[in-house]
C-alpha cells in the first residue's frame, strides 16, 4: 500500500466532527474526508496524456497515489468520469480501495482488470455505506427515459447523483444532470428529500446537454441547498466557463455559493437552517 508515500496536503487535512474536508481537482472530481479520515474519491479524472488544443493544463492535478483513497463512486460510463487510466493506477496504489457505480462503469472496470469483487453496482434509490462514516444515497442525473417532451433523447448510459452522508454533513453530487432537471419534480425529490447541505453542480452557459446557468440557479433552490459549488469546468479548452458569471446568476438569493479554486481543498461546515 502507498499510504506511508502519500505526500498529497489533503492527506493532512484535519477536519472536525460537523465538517467535510473537500477537494477539488477540476472538472467533477473531487475528493471528500470524513473527521475519522475516509476519503471519498468521486469521478477521478487524470489523464497524463494531455494536449494543449484539448487540455486547459498541461499536467494532470494529481498523481493517484499520493492521495489517499479508500472509496471511488462513479457518476456515469463516459471516459470525465469512468476513466480507466486512472482507474487502473488507483487499484494498484491502493489496494484496499473499493469502487461504486453504476452498471456500466462497473463493467468496464471488470473488464480492465479491477477484479469484480473490488466493485459494487448501485442503482438509483439505492445506498452503500462506505465505511463506517458514510453512506452514499443514487438518485437519477438523467432519467433513464430521458425528458421525450422536451426533444431529449434516452442517456446512452446510466446516469446518476449521489447525495454522500459524510459523519453527518450531506454533500450532493449532481453529476452530469439533465437540461431540464429543475423542471422534473421527480428528479428534485429524491434529492431534496435526503436534505443535502451542500452541491457540487454540473452547469454550463450554452451547451445544453447539461442545465444553463439559469437552471443550476433553480435546481439548487427547488433542492433546498444550503451552499452551492460549481462543477463540470477547469479542464478542458473547449467546455469551461466563468465560475463568477454562474455566482451571478444567483442576485440578491441564496443559497450561498462557495468557489472551490482549482486543484485545492476546503473544510466545510454547514451553516444553520
Amino acid at each position: 500500500m502507498k499510504e506511508e508515500m502519500a505526500v498529497h496536503p489533503f492527506n493532512d487535512l484535519k477536519v472536525e466532527q460537523g465538517s467535510v474536508g473537500i477537494h477539488w481537482f477540476g472538472q467533477s472530481s473531487f475528493a471528500l474526508k470524513s473527521p475519522a479520515g475516509t476519503v471519498i474519491l468521486v469521478d477521478p479524472y487524470f489523464p497524463r496524456v494531455r494536449p494543449p488544443e484539448k487540455f486547459i493544463h498541461p499536467e494532470p492535478p494529481v498523481d493517484e497515489a499520493d492521495v489517499k483513497t479508500d472509496w471511488v463512486l462513479l457518476t456515469h460510463n463516459h471516459i470525465d468520469h469512468t476513466c480507466i487510466e486512472s482507474l487502473l493506477r488507483i487499484r494498484d496504489a491502493w489496494p484496499e480501495a473499493r469502487f461504486v457505480g453504476p452498471v456500466e462503469s462497473v463493467q468496464a472496470m471488470v473488464g480492465a482488470r479491477i477484479p469484480e469483487e473490488r466493485t459494487i453496482t448501485v442503482q438509483a434509490g439505492e445506498q452503500v455505506r462506505l465505511g463506517r462514516d458514510a453512506v452514499a444515497h443514487a438518485v437519477y442525473a438523467k432519467p433513464p427515459e430521458g425528458h421525450p417532451e422536451k426533444g431529449i433523447a434516452p442517456p446512452d448510459v446510466t446516469h446518476l447523483g449521489y447525495v454522500v452522508d459524510v459523519a453527518g454533513v450531506r454533500v450532493y453530487i449532481s453529476g452530469d444532470p439533465i437540461h431540464t432537471f429543475a423542471e422534473r419534480e421527480d428528479l428534485i425529490q429524491p434529492v431534496a428529500a435526503l436534505k443535502p447541505h451542500i452541491g457540487m453542480l454540473t452547469t454550463h452557459p450554452t451547451e445544453g446537454e447539461f442545465p444553463f446557468f439559469d437552471g443550476s440557479v433553480a435546481m439548487a433552490r427547488k433542492i433546498g441547498l444550503l451552499t452551492a459549488v460549481p462543477s463540470h469546468y477547469q479542464c478542458f479548452v473547449k467546455r469551461t466557463y466563468d465560475p463568477a458569471e454562474w455566482d451571478a446568476a444567483f442576485g440578491d438569493g441564496g443559497p450561498e455559493r462557495l468557489i472551490i479554486p482549482y486543484n485545492s481543498s476546503v473544510v466545510y461546515t454547514p451553516p444553520a437552517r
